[in-house]
């Protein structure tokens, strides 16, 4: 009895957690006009490379499609449940994150989330709009994580 109740408790968590108001659209005029700030998830740092094993990628000018196509099926079998495409949900969405990240920055926060909420500023700014959800380390590869850019990619 008492291993059906935790069970329950931890399955209604994990169900409250996921069933997150999902917000579309950019809100960063709105947060601008009331607070001053624009929200982190739509701050612009092309420089930041972030804290990780990654310090330089190179991204040729035509996409991969193969190596999208991988990272397409990464992102729906490891990210899904937390990053829409096209609106915000637990996390932001990938939509456009090239416009805003460097893809080091980007590579660096899927390998090491961890640290890079520990110790890169937009990553922990990052932490706090989004309510304190810590990204999971999915324990993807370099070579993984680099096709999810490349996915990303398609989705500008």
């Amino acid at each position: 009895m008492r291993y059906q109740f935790l069970a329950l408790s931890l399955i209604a968590l994990i169900s409250l957690q996921c069933k997150q108001k999902e917000v579309k659209g950019d809100f960063s005029f709105a947060e601008k006009e009331t607070t001053g700030k624009v929200l982190a998830s739509n701050t612009i740092n092309l420089t930041n490379k972030g804290v990780g094993p990654i310090d330089s990628v190179s991204i040729p000018e035509k996409i991969n499609p193969e190596m999208a196509s991988k990272g397409e099926a990464l992102f729906t079998q490891k990210c899904i449940a937390c990053h829409r495409i096209g609106s915000t949900f637990i996390g932001p969405a990938p939509n456009g994150i090239l416009d805003r990240r460097s893809p080091e920055w980007i590579m660096n926060m899927i390998l090491n989330p961890t640290e890079m909420i520990e110790k890169d500023s937009l990553a922990q700014d990052l932490f706090m709009e989004f309510n304190g959800q810590i990204m999971t380390n999915q324990q993807v590869t370099e070579a993984e994580a680099r096709a999810l850019v490349e996915y990303f990619r398609t989705l500008d």
